[in-house]
């Protein structure tokens, strides 16, 4: 027995493997984006957290955001098309903060700037696959997203470390420690000087009455904003680096017996035909038709066009389904897409009742917000029909591409248009003219923007408006009360918006 069968290699025992450490490769331009991002970053918490209602201060978050991206990513960000497209949506979808008070409108487009700005974003990396107009794009950059903010979250650190390559990045620790160790001997030493040198004193009042008014503030900023610059400035660094693009996967067509959604289309067809054919009956036979059935005319006409706004909705997805899941051969897709042309000319006809009733109701009892924005969801859903129409006879036609666009466009429209205005003028005149014995103030004052000031101040002043059932005030008192909140959402830049100055500068 020459060798032992358990001896020792001749290192000796194998050491245990140790962990690698992730290897952050940094240069000057990550240095000047990390401080772009630390300063974007305490804008944003001194904004979000200190000021309301938002106005001028998130359309300078969204733009401050865009300038920090062009200087991580450069000539990248205006590359593409549809990356100058998104530049340019968003960037007007905040301009629309520093515009309107509408309470819905922000909100809405808060939303709206919530998902485009990371799917703009993330559609810059190299690592996205997808095309904007691909359905699938969203969980794809919704992970390009999540796996940037969380997955470098060492680069922020990396790159304050010197890397012993360049004598710019030994210096970097040195800079920060010096910068902050004068900030604070100034902080000391400022009112110490003052208090010795009266004429030191008064040279420096302005300057110490700010630094005792926003110092609390602004630490608790720099706390908010250190803690979410290794996130932002993670992401960034990912859209700089992005990992190798993978292989575009295959995609899975999926298919179904066109036999069932045939079925489906065909009852679909029958029941709105018998709907329409009634619909028909109440139209044509007119008042005396409706009594004989216990209906009164002016409830029949005024009522259902939100529930027939929402069936189309149902109608659009089942079209599409059975154009993009079944099999495309045989008789059976012929018939079924002769059914999904029927569905769609029947929901173009039910969206035209609504329409009618819509416009009966408003007849009646004048515009408001949610009436505008039913107009223009009709709209839009009639360009929905279509383009599924033209899908169901063009299998190449992408309904994506084109119906995601013209949501975009529509909804940017939508927010160029003065409701408020139209809605307070619209009910302040049927009140004048005596059209509609009463008129909803409460609603124009407090639902709406500030856009219905300059319409109500063509009521009379000393008109007595009752609120909370008890409480009476003069209808000059509560228009007052509004523009004085006009002023104050004018008094801070963060809040600012056009719409309150004007309402501010209007009346008495």
């Amino acid at each position: 027995m020459t060798v032992p069968e358990n001896a020792l290699p001749s290192g000796g025992p194998a050491k245990p493997a140790q962990n690698s450490i992730k290897i952050y490769e940094t240069d000057r331009r990550d240095r000047l984006v990390l401080a772009g991002v630390l300063l974007w970053c305490f804008l944003c918490v001194d904004i979000i957290f200190w000021s309301w209602p938002w106005g001028m201060g998130l359309t300078a978050i969204v733009f401050a955001w865009y300038a920090v991206l062009a200087a991580a990513l450069g000539q990248a960000l205006f590359r593409s098309r549809e990356s100058r497209v998104l530049f340019l949506c968003n960037l007007l979808l905040a301009a629309a903060f520093a515009l309107g008070s509408n309470f819905y409108f922000r909100f809405w487009n808060l939303l709206a700037l919530l998902v485009l700005i990371p799917i703009h974003a993330c559609g810059l990396s190299g690592a996205a696959v997808f095309p904007w107009w691909r359905p699938a794009m969203l969980w794809e950059r919704t992970q390009l997203f999540f796996s940037g903010l969380f997955g470098s979250l060492g680069a922020a650190f990396s790159t304050l470390t010197p890397t012993g390559k360049t004598r710019d990045s030994k210096r970097v620790t040195a800079a920060v420690l010096g910068g902050a160790a004068a900030l604070l001997l100034l902080l000391f030493l400022v009112p110490v000087l003052a208090s010795a040198d009266a004429l030191f004193a008064a040279a420096t009042r302005n300057l110490r009455d700010f630094i005792r008014i926003h110092f609390t503030r602004s630490v608790w900023n720099l706390m908010g904003a250190l803690l979410v610059t290794p996130f932002v400035f993670g992401l960034l660094y990912r859209l700089r680096r992005p990992a190798p693009a993978r292989e575009k996967p295959a995609a899975k067509v999926l298919s179904a017996d066109a036999l069932v959604f045939l079925i489906i289309l065909a009852a679909l067809d029958g029941l709105y035909l018998l709907f329409l054919l009634v619909q028909s009956a109440g139209l044509f036979g007119g008042e005396v038709f409706l009594a004989q059935q216990g209906i009164s005319y002016a409830e029949w006409a005024r009522s259902g066009f939100f529930q027939m706004v929402g069936v189309t909705v149902l109608n659009l997805t089942v079209m599409l389904a059975a154009s993009a899941l079944s099999r495309r051969s045989g008789r059976t897709w012929i018939i079924l897409r002769i059914l999904s042309t029927l569905l769609a000319v029947e929901s173009l006809v039910l969206l035209a009742s609504a329409l009618w009733r819509m416009s009966l109701y408003v007849s009646a009892y004048g515009l408001s917000f949610k009436r505008c924005m039913t107009y223009w969801g009709m709209a839009m859903m009639a360009l929905f029909f279509l383009a599924a129409l033209r899908k169901v006879w063009n299998a190449d036609f992408s309904f994506c591409r084109v119906a995601f666009a013209a949501a975009l466009a529509g909804w940017l429209l939508i927010n160029c248009v003065p409701i408020d205005y139209l809605v307070a003028r619209d009910q302040v005149d049927r009140y004048l003219t005596g059209e509609s014995a009463a008129i909803d103030t409460d609603y124009l004052l407090y639902s709406l923007s500030y856009d219905t000031l300059t319409q109500l101040d063509r009521l009379d002043r000393s008109m007595v408006v009752t609120q909370w059932d008890s409480l009476r005030f003069s209808m000059g008192h509560l228009v007052d009360q509004r523009r004085e909140s006009a002023r104050d959402c004018c008094a801070d830049w963060r809040t600012w918006n056009l719409s309150a100055c004007l309402a501010a500068g209007s009346g008495g």
